[in-house]
């Protein structure tokens, strides 16, 4: 994405811009010292925990970890795609954006796309006011006309070509947004969706991406959903998620059910917290997306072998999302219901009733790897914490972690050493809080990646020629990147090193590293203890550099004398 418009423009534009009142004219925000803070946009709290940083220009969340700088932020409280959010930094600085004439055309491309699955969008709804079967089939499942106008919900009749009659001159742009299919070597294009109930899909947005449509009698398939599009990647979106922020924005929990009717009946009775995967099993972007406005989500699955089997694979997907602030858990139904029949049967108070009864992730995780393990017996033990620790290391480190893992010494009896003790209650003070943030689990490589992030400064604190680390180390290739960008920018910021890795593998954790506390008691640090910390790190990064050029050279001279011997 950021190939489309150039970097040197971006290192202008977010120069140019201040973070503090990119984020103040959406929230206020007010003075912390040499920061600001207020609550969270992007999970409910009522104790502050975002902060601003001014001279970095960068935001965290202490409670989510949600972090990032202007173009950042745009893109997740507005829900912006990255070149609408530089877009609508540069205008609010009075800059053009400049971009390259295929990515020009590329945006000139989407957004007629985009007008024309509001049009589709609007055309079946006007087709299901048409349709006396429809319209009874929605009131047999018990929906409202103001429900269905909340979801936009509409009808597709039979038929092979009513889009092209009703959108002449479309038939390349309908093909590209899947809702033709091109048919046989020399027949036309026909309908994807025909005699359907259609459900439009939207983006964060509100946009139109796709759709998803349900048979109204018993044809197979009974769900059909667009193809992956330009717009549309059904694995990064969910269904309801734009109509539930906007219905419940001070809900602390998210349902995650398996279908639009699920998510539609839901709302009809009042519960507005409600998505639905499309066609995909809930996957780790599906969870970080939704902890990014709630902290709690409650998966909502059979009670069968099927849902079971759905609900570990939304486990493991989660796991690494659950961040101090963060929970999940896991609603089974009972056999034959699904939510849609349980809440027209028994009501919004039996939904509510049975959720009470939902069971914590952790739970669930020890409860699956013990299902087939014998637990009065020592092996059994052993060998639940031989499945669970693999999976416990996913979860990030942490209070939540250290709470997984004291449930687990419960269960087998024995603690698991002292490797995994928490925190000290005792504070740390002085050269004692060092040495802690040296032992909390980074790598001297990863400390100065932070401190670089953090403190771009600190690099002119260590003269060019003792930057001598063999580019081989793990991570040498990123921190030596850094080091140059900030050596010929002194006045570079967190917010313009970091987008500078948009695009590469490396930026996801780049930015965690920029919101990461350096010490474990969340202190910040100050700009001369950094400077001597980053000069340790790469005295220690030198040290290991040079041992590995001992350690070849010396292997080196031993096969050689190797070979001579065998002569």
């Amino acid at each position: 994405m950021a190939g489309q418009i150039p970097q040197h423009f971006i290192d202008d534009l977010l120069a140019k811009v201040d973070i503090v009142d990119v984020i103040d004219q959406r929230v206020t925000l007010k003075k912390s010292g040499s920061n600001y803070s207020a609550c969270c946009p992007f999970h409910n709290e009522k104790t502050p925990s975002f902060t601003v940083s001014q001279s970095k220009q960068f935001y965290h969340c202490f409670g989510c970890s949600a972090n990032g700088n202007a173009i950042s932020f745009l893109m997740e409280y507005e829900g912006m795609h990255f070149v609408d959010a530089i877009e609508s930094l540069a205008d609010s600085v009075g800059l053009d954006v400049p971009r390259d004439q295929q990515a020009a055309q590329q945006r000139d491309d989407s957004k007629p796309l985009y007008a024309l699955m509001a049009s589709i969008a609007s055309f079946y709804q006007a087709e299901l006011r048409k349709s006396p079967e429809a319209i009874d089939y929605l009131k047999a499942r018990g929906l409202s006309g103001d429900t269905a106008r909340r979801f936009g919900i509409g009808y597709v009749p039979d038929g092979w070509d009513g889009l092209q009659k009703q959108f002449p001159g479309e038939e390349a742009a309908l093909l590209k947004t899947g809702m033709l299919i091109k048919g046989d070597a020399g027949k036309r294009p026909y309908q994807r969706f025909r005699h359907r109930i259609m459900f439009p899909i939207r983006d964060r947005r509100g946009r139109v991406i796709g759709f998803g449509g349900r048979v109204l009698d018993q044809q197979e398939p009974k769900y059909l959903n667009s193809p992956e599009t330009p717009l549309f990647h059904k694995g990064s979106e969910l269904y309801g998620l734009y109509e539930a922020r906007k219905a419940a924005q001070d809900a602390t929990t998210a349902i995650v059910v398996e279908g639009y009717m699920d998510v539609v009946v839901l709302a009809q009775h009042g519960i507005d917290n409600a998505v639905a995967t499309l066609g995909t099993a809930a996957n780790q972007q599906h969870s970080e997306m939704l902890f990014r406005t709630v902290p709690n989500i409650v998966f909502c699955f059979d009670g069968d072998r099927a849902g079971r089997a759905a609900a570990w694979r939304a486990l493991t997907a989660t796991l690494p999302c659950l961040t101090d602030g963060h929970d999940a858990h896991f609603l089974f139904l009972p056999d034959g219901e699904d939510p849609d029949s349980l809440v027209r049967s028994r009501g919004a108070a039996g939904f509510r009733d049975l959720m009470s009864s939902r069971t914590p992730i952790i739970d669930y995780l020890y409860e699956h790897l013990a299902s087939d393990l014998d637990m009065r017996g020592i092996g059994g033990k052993a060998m639940l914490a031989e499945k669970a620790k693999p999976l416990l290391a996913t979860i990030p480190k942490g209070v939540y972690r250290q709470l997984a893992l004291r449930r687990l010494e419960v269960l087998i009896g024995l603690p698991l050493g002292s490797e995994h003790a928490g925190p000290s209650s005792t504070t740390a003070t002085g050269a004692h809080r060092i040495l802690a943030a040296r032992d909390a689990g980074l790598t001297p490589m990863s400390r100065a990646v932070l401190l670089c992030l953090q403190h771009p400064a600190v690099v002119r604190a260590v003269p060019a020629d003792d930057y001598e680390i063999n580019p081989e180390l793990p991570g040498a290739d990123v921190l030596l990147k850094l080091i140059g960008f900030c050596d010929s920018d002194p006045g570079i910021t967190t917010a313009r090193l970091l987008e500078r890795f948009r695009d590469g593998k490396q930026y996801a954790y780049l930015v965690k590293l920029a919101g990461k506390s350096y010490y474990p008691d969340a202190r910040e640090l100050d700009e001369m203890t950094a400077v001597n910390e980053f000069v340790h790190c790469i005295a220690r990064l030198r040290e290991r550099s040079r041992k590995n050029l001992t350690d070849k050279v010396e292997l080196s001279a031993r096969t050689g004398l190797l070979g001579l011997r065998r002569r």
